[in-house]
């Protein structure tokens, strides 16, 4: 359990600058995975502390596949 929350703690401090698109497909898929895992610890103890480290990460992840996506043109 410490070990994941160490995990999404250095997720949540990469930075993102100069990130090639594959760098950034990873980089979404790994938010996920620890959203996922921190998930099922938090449904065991309802942790508030964990909840608040899945929402950092999701806000992470949605910045990364906002950037995926690219701006629309219009």
């Amino acid at each position: 359990m410490d070990l994941l929350l160490e995990e999404a703690l250095e997720f949540e401090n990469m930075k993102m600058s100069h990130m090639s698109t594959s760098d950034r497909v990873k980089a979404s898929r790994k938010a996920k995975s620890l959203i996922l895992s921190i998930n099922e610890f938090y449904k065991k103890n309802k942790d508030e502390n964990l909840m608040d480290v899945m929402k950092r990460l999701t806000d992470k992840k949605k910045k990364i596949e906002k950037r995926l996506k690219g701006r629309p043109t219009t």
